[in-house]
Parts: structure tokens; C-alpha cells; sequence
């Protein structure tokens, strides 16, 4: 049975359990305990945790939410562009390593008058993560249109976590992306 590997923030956390049970006599579906945060989190731990869940055959993994807050009274996002593309590109390298199939899912939108994010900029950061994907053949899974094609159905009160229905629909989503490599 092959072994898919989950990274990401706590919208990854949302939909886990999912598709774990999705995958279920499919795959074993591993993921590290904590939230990966922003990419340079991520990037300190990726070794980490594939040490300790053992080398995957299939990685799904997605950063940004974390990168993109601007926390008041930050004019900038936590994590510029050129960071992000940069630190990004160094988990890619990473995961290449392990010689697994990789799918990088792109960063969810938030609500339109959000003050912490915006989606412009998620979009923004969105285009240049997947220039760099299609750069080394990696597939993109678009979570962002998913959950813009129901924004107040997909998003719980707190405006940036997924409902049971987004969480549903994006474990979906993760799911078929998955399969095709099992």
C-alpha cells in the first residue's frame, strides 16, 4: 500500500481526516500532528516529518494563508513574494528528493472585505507558486476555485477555515488528486 503524505496549514488539518477515511484500504495516509504554518515552517520540518511518518510515495502539500496575513499594524504580508517563491522552490527540493509524486494545492481564498488578507494577493501569490510548480512538472491542485465557486458555503464563521461543506468538498477535491498516483 502506498503512502501519501500531507503538509500544509490547518486548512490541510480541516480536511485530513477525510481523506484518510477517503483513502481508506487505498493508501495510508500520513500527516504531521502540528499545523505547517507559513512555508519556512514548513521548510524546518519537512525533513523532520518524513522522518518520523517514513518516506511517502505521493506528498499533497500547501502553504500561504500563513504567509499572506498582515498582522496589524504590518503594512506587508508576513512572508513577501519573492520569499515565498523562493522558500517554496526549497521545500519542492526537499520533496523531490524523497522521489515522490508531488501535488501543490493553492492557497484558499478568504472573504472579500477580509482585513488580514486579500485575495488579490492570494491570487498573486497563487500565479507565481503555480509558474514555479509547472517550471519542475509538478501538478497543481486548485483548492482556491473550489472554495471561490461557494465562498460563504465553504467558509466557517471565523472567515478563513473551512466549513463542514468546504471541508467535504476539498477532501474531495485532495482525494482525486491523489488517486491517480496510488
Amino acid at each position: 500500500m502506498k503512502k501519501v503524505l500531507l503538509l500544509g496549514d490547518s486548512i490541510r488539518m480541516g480536511y485530513e481526516p477525510l481523506v484518510r477515511a477517503q483513502l481508506a484500504g487505498e493508501a495510508e495516509v500520513v500527516a504531521p500532528a502540528e499545523n505547517g504554518r507559513f512555508a519556512k515552517h514548513t521548510l524546518w520540518g519537512v525533513n523532520l516529518w518524513i522522518k518520523e511518518l517514513g518516506k511517502p510515495d505521493v506528498v499533497h502539500w500547501n502553504n500561504g494563508l500563513w504567509d499572506l496575513h498582515h498582522e496589524a499594524p504590518m503594512i506587508e504580508a508576513l512572508t513577501s513574494l519573492d520569499e515565498y517563491v523562493h522558500t517554496i522552490g526549497r521545500i519542492l527540493n526537499e520533496l523531490q528528493r524523497t522521489g515522490a509524486s508531488i501535488i501543490f494545492a493553492t492557497t484558499t481564498p478568504v472573504p472579500y472585505d477580509e482585513t488580514n488578507r486579500s485575495n488579490a494577493e492570494i491570487d498573486q501569490y497563487n500565479a507565481a507558486a503555480v509558474e514555479l510548480m509547472n517550471r519542475h512538472g509538478v501538478e497543481v491542485n486548485d483548492l482556491n476555485r473550489i472554495v471561490k465557486q461557494d465562498l460563504s458555503g465553504c467558509l466557517c464563521p471565523d472567515r478563513l477555515h473551512m466549513s463542514e461543506l468546504g471541508n467535504a468538498r476539498l477532501a474531495e477535491r485532495v482525494t482525486a488528486a491523489i488517486r491517480p498516483y496510488l
